[in-house]
């Protein structure tokens, strides 16, 4: 008796992996059709797609140059935007001190900070604070509590007259550096 349901049970595991075979074996093949299943919303963009796909990885390098050339976009490393940004400072740095006295007199960027409140406005200034920088509720009181500090860098002018001009109005000393 035990033999048979041994050999049912191994009969039955056969099955199950040639069945699980053919599944996964069809599974690969649709995802590799997946591109030629999914139709195509523009005509023209099916052929750019195609042509693309035809090209060479050294057709593909030149193409993405040329198209960098065309629209402009700038050569970023590996690391996207924020990895852009210290790695261009350094470099920028001499072209900044030809420039430091101009920039001087033409200042449009500013830093805002907080540097005291009345005890009075404090809900009032905790929610505008909140209101400005998108903080929660408790961010923005430990925030107000920890005055002074930064809340925001590089607005431009006219904003933080406007972010200065409303805090003063609820009772806090906002500076513009």
């Amino acid at each position: 008796m035990s033999l048979s349901v041994r050999f049912a049970a191994q009969c039955a595991a056969r099955q199950l992996r040639a069945s699980t075979r053919a599944s996964s074996s069809l599974l690969v093949q649709k995802r590799f059709e997946s591109t030629a299943a999914a139709p195509a919303a523009n005509p023209k963009i099916a052929a750019i797609v195609d042509q693309i796909s035809t090209l060479t990885l050294l057709e593909t390098s030149e193409l993405v140059s040329s198209l960098k050339s065309r629209l402009n976009i700038p050569d970023l490393p590996v690391g996207g935007f924020a990895a852009a940004a210290p790695a261009a400072a350094p470099a920028a740095a001499p072209a900044e001190e030809e420039e430091a006295a101009p920039a001087a007199a033409e200042k449009t960027l500013f830093t805002l900070k907080l540097e005291k409140f009345d005890a009075a406005a404090k809900p009032k200034v905790i929610k505008e604070v909140k209101n400005l920088l998108g903080l929660s509720l408790v961010e923005s009181k430990k925030f107000v509590e920890s005055a002074p500090k930064v809340m925001k860098e590089s607005v431009p002018k006219e904003d933080a007259e406007k972010i200065v001009a409303a805090m003063k109005e609820l009772g806090a000393t906002v500076t513009m550096d």
